[in-house]
């Protein structure tokens, strides 16, 4: 902030000189001092010459004296010579306008500023710091967002970190107010979505039994069907309505997808088994519950039956030209058909040599899955952007045409994309 303020002090001591400067040194009088000077010494330069001639003998002692008195008249019209006193010389106008500017042009510029400006624009980034989560614990720093998002901010970073830490704050009803404004702006973004309806719910009778938290539920599942924050309250929303077997299947997604034996995953365990003894207890609530665990292994596997398997490398003549922490895409795509990849594994040059293995729960689209193709082929690629588009320059390795299901392959990076 300082040093701002040192530059802006700067830059308008510039302006001023370049501006008033120019206009102080404009004035007639050294002019006027430099002419009369030269005047004189023109006329000395005369008179000695009539003294040369009148000793020469080319100037009668007549002729001389009236040369003389020419010269005296021509000296007191040219070079006003007076003995009257000197009058006072008037105020030069050209100086009053030089400091008037420059006194003028610094008050007018930083009032300006202060009016229309931000000075806090300047101020040092911690006072509108957030911690990873996108929660500001600066009361002085949400108070500027606050401003800054009043005057129509269209940011989604000033509204992101404002829900994220009224949500903090348990002003659910603020949170919410943030988050209708966030979605505005990143429509498409599932997590967004979810967050959103929890603490809609949260601001609405803490109950997730209300048609605009199924809606924004379902838009996040939409987007993304494995969000976890939307499978968690997909579940929960089961649970409420007394729909258990909703919740069970939105649960046990989640907890595949966390890993049955992680400490994230234990909650949704226990709901998971709280969902089935209430399911039971429901008239043919057994049969259900039966039903749930076939489709399960069916679904299990379907999904081994369609996986692909295999092992990537790195050809050695290309090594040289990667480092450790390049990405590494290992991706089916149909071998005719959509771009979009069917199955996607992300992981780091520094994991080669790796084993892998691509199935349905990894598409990118519900609709887009590895057993709805009946030929496909699998890519290996070194991005040196990070994205799993291929881009000139990136490193990559391809099998054949093959059928989902195929196990042991074997792919080597070894070409450069042209």
């Amino acid at each position: 902030m300082i040093l701002f303020w040192i530059l802006c002090a700067a830059l308008l001591l510039v302006a001023v000189l370049f501006i008033a400067l120019p206009l102080w040194r404009k004035s007639s009088s050294p002019d006027e001092v430099l002419r009369d000077a030269a005047n004189l010494e023109i006329l000395r330069d005369q008179a000695s010459e009539l003294e040369v001639d009148l000793n020469n003998g080319l100037l009668t002692q007549e002729a001389y004296d009236q040369g003389r008195t020419e010269l005296e008249s021509r000296l007191l019209e040219e070079v006003k010579v007076t003995e009257q006193p000197v009058a006072k010389p008037q105020r030069n106008p050209s100086k009053v306008l030089a400091v008037a500017l420059a006194v003028l042009l610094p008050v007018v510029s930083v009032s300006l500023y202060l009016t229309l400006g931000d000075p806090d624009a300047v101020t040092p980034q911690d006072m509108i710091v957030a911690d990873a989560e996108g929660v500001i614990h600066s009361p002085k720093a949400l108070h500027k967002l606050e401003d800054k998002v009043k005057r129509g901010s269209k940011d989604p970073s000033d509204w992101w970190m404002l829900a994220r830490t009224y949500t903090e704050q348990k002003r659910f009803s603020d949170a919410s107010n943030a988050y209708a404004h966030l979605v505005v702006l990143v429509p498409n973004e599932a997590q967004l979505w979810a967050n959103y309806a929890d603490v809609y719910a949260m601001a609405n009778g803490q109950t997730l039994q209300n048609d605009e938290v199924s809606k924004m539920i379902s838009k996040s599942l939409e987007l993304d069907p494995n969000n976890n924050t939307a499978l968690a309250l997909a579940g929960s929303a089961g649970m409420e309505r007394g729909d258990y077997v909703t919740a069970m299947k939105h649960w046990q997604t989640l907890i595949d997808q966390l890993g049955p034996g992680s400490q994230d995953a234990k909650p949704y365990i226990l709901g998971l088994k709280r969902a089935a003894e209430l399911l039971v207890k429901q008239p043919g609530g057994k049969k259900l519950l039966q039903q749930l665990a076939a489709g399960r292994a069916s679904a299990k596997s379907a999904l081994t039956a369609s996986a692909i398997t295999g092992k990537v490398t790195l050809s050695k003549a290309l090594a040289g030209k990667v480092s450790p922490d390049d990405t590494v895409f290992i991706l089916a795509r149909a071998a005719q058909g959509p771009v979009m990849p069917l199955a996607v594994m992300r992981k780091k040059v520094k994991d080669l040599p790796l084993k892998f293995t691509l199935d349905d729960s990894m598409a990118m689209q519900p609709q887009l899955k590895l057993s709805g193709y009946s030929k496909v082929v699998v890519v290996a690629r070194v991005s040196k952007s990070g994205s799993p588009m291929a881009q000139t320059g990136d490193l990559q390795g391809i099998t054949s045409t093959i059928k989902p299901g195929t196990k042991g392959l074997d792919i080597v990076i070894n070409s450069v994309m042209p």
